[in-house]
């Protein structure tokens, strides 16, 4: 798996895109594009000129729209679908994936059912091991080849350890847990966090206000994460406190972009289009609300996203709870 065979990566964003060049260190990769039309443009110049402009991909990546073509004599497959998508796509494509590991890189939690990435995926394909990939990775310091760290989370150790050396470059250091619970809590979970510390910036209420913010958020994720079954060392190491500060601080992250535009003043609709893409956390708020009703974090969050509180008054509710 790590040196020979065929990785396939469904999803050619920045992140399936990024991915796609890390793996490409170590094997052959498969990229599905969702429109043939960027498939036959990475194709023609070795880039992905859409999500990841001026960034050179490697020779070892074939892009292609038809997933039957990507996912033929795979040994591996990494899914990078945002969740709300997730399901759909997946019930179209079951019959042809091959009996080997999944990774899940998608972070939040589905609309319809409040389940986590790795969960809709256990739910839909017959496949031996569900893994999930999360930890302080913005896409385009990756795609740079800027060091990161990460971990991959699979409830079997050995597998875990033979994915993560799939993963792992000089560059892009892979770690092996097996707390997926935790690691599938903390990335939906940061995302939300993103949105508040956003908020804090973006209405200009200062560096005590954002840490503060930060911190409660932190707290919070742990505790559902206690509620869940996953462990508490989770949530201090680089799937919990190393991806919500990364998420939370960095102008890359699209959850950090929305929430400062909400700060700003901009109603939902225009802080998502400023923003650009996807952002996890606006549909995640009030899924895992309704997955947990004992989330005052997030309960504050979802009522500015609903357009029902301002973010300085969820702020000044959020810090006179702490």
């Amino acid at each position: 798996m790590t040196s020979a065979g065929r990785v396939a990566v469904l999803g050619a964003g920045a992140w399936g895109t990024a991915v796609a060049g890390v793996l490409a260190q170590n094997a052959d990769v498969g990229l599905w594009c969702r429109r043939p039309e960027l498939a036959a443009q990475i194709a023609a110049t070795g880039e992905n000129s859409r999500y990841l402009p001026g960034v050179g991909l490697s020779s070892r990546i074939a892009a292609s729209s038809d997933v039957e073509v990507v996912l033929a004599g795979a040994s591996l497959v990494v899914l990078a679908i945002p969740v709300q998508q997730l399901r759909s796509r997946l019930a179209g494509w079951c019959s042809q994936f091959p009996g080997v590991p999944v990774v899940n890189l998608a972070k939040g939690v589905e609309t319809a059912t409040g389940q986590f990435g790795t969960e809709v995926v256990h739910g839909v394909l017959d496949v031996p091991h569900v893994l999930a990939l999360s930890g302080p990775n913005l896409a385009a310091e990756i795609a740079r080849g800027q060091p990161a760290a990460t971990v991959v989370a699979g409830s079997d150790e050995r597998v875990a350890r033979e994915v993560a050396a799939a993963f792992a470059t000089p560059q892009f250091h892979a770690h092996a847990v097996t707390d997926v619970v935790g690691v599938d809590v903390a990335g939906a979970f940061k995302n939300v966090v993103a949105l508040a510390v956003g908020m804090v910036e973006g209405a200009g209420l200062g560096a005590n206000a954002r840490a503060a913010v930060l911190t409660l958020g932190l707290s919070e994720m742990a505790a559902l994460g206690g509620r869940l079954g996953a462990r508490p060392e989770t949530f201090l190491g680089l799937a919990g406190a190393g991806d919500l500060v990364a998420t939370s601080t960095s102008t890359l992250s699209r959850n950090h972009r929305v929430g400062v535009a909400l700060g700003q003043g901009l109603a939902l609709t225009g802080a998502v289009d400023r923003a650009g893409g996807t952002a996890e956390g606006v549909a995640t708020a009030p899924a895992l609300l309704r997955r947990d009703p004992d989330l005052p974090f997030v309960r504050d969050v979802v009522a500015v996203l609903a357009g029902e509180r301002s973010p300085v008054a969820a702020v000044s509710r959020l810090l006179s709870a702490a």
